[in-house]
């Protein structure tokens, strides 16, 4: 099955259970940016709890393209997401082995924000030695067929369903600030990488994705 997804910026983990069950992923790049989406926010547990790292984008005066973004730099925010994930997880079991391969998304600049996502994507797909595909999308179609069409359905602003089937979120899984907080759901796929290592593909059910 192919699922339809939008860009993301170190996605959570439910994003991650669509890309590790799609025969096939397609991510949307044809659509407008939408403030306060998961397109440049990605939500890590800190000391202090959870916290939303958000990407600056360059102020235009139109509605643009997602293929179109650019990053601003202008408020060094790649220092300030670096030195916050470094706190949250320094202490967490895989840091010191993923360190590096992480590290590389700042200190390296990249002017458009898909290609900046595509990139965290392949360092995770290489992290976890998986082999997936990403195509993106040429043009936008409102309602794709045979495709499950996610691209506004996870989003930071829509909660995911204790009773539905996405209720595999709410099983546990050792983070650094659990026993602070208790256990927090749905983080970016590096809490949960940083905090299992390998493990991390045992996390999600392997289903078979229907209509």
């Amino acid at each position: 099955m192919n699922v339809l997804l939008s860009t993301a910026y170190w996605p959570n983990l439910y994003y991650f259970y669509y890309i590790f069950n799609a025969d096939t992923i397609t991510i949307e790049q044809q659509d407008h940016y939408i403030k306060q989406s998961y397109r440049n926010r990605t939500r890590i547990l800190t000391a202090n709890g959870s916290l939303d790292l958000t990407i600056p984008i360059k102020k235009t005066a139109h509605k643009e393209l997602v293929s179109e973004l650019q990053i601003s730099y202008s408020d060094q925010w790649q220092t300030k997401h670096w030195r916050a994930i470094t706190s949250a997880y320094k202490n967490s079991p895989y840091f010191d082995f993923f360190e590096d391969d992480i590290k590389k998304m700042y200190t390296t600049d990249y002017e458009y924000l898909i290609d900046y996502n595509l990139e965290q994507l392949k360092i995770i797909f290489g992290l976890l030695r998986i082999k997936k595909e990403i195509i993106l999308s040429t043009e936008y179609i409102k309602e794709p067929e045979n495709t499950i069409d996610l691209r506004e359905h996870i989003h930071p602003k829509k909660t995911f369903s204790k009773d539905g089937p996405d209720n595999f979120l709410l099983k546990s899984y050792y983070q650094t600030f659990e026993s602070k907080f208790g256990f927090t759901p749905n983080l970016s796929i590096l809490d949960l990488v940083l905090n299992k290592g390998l493990d991390t593909l045992h996390y999600f059910p392997k289903e078979t994705l229907t209509l």
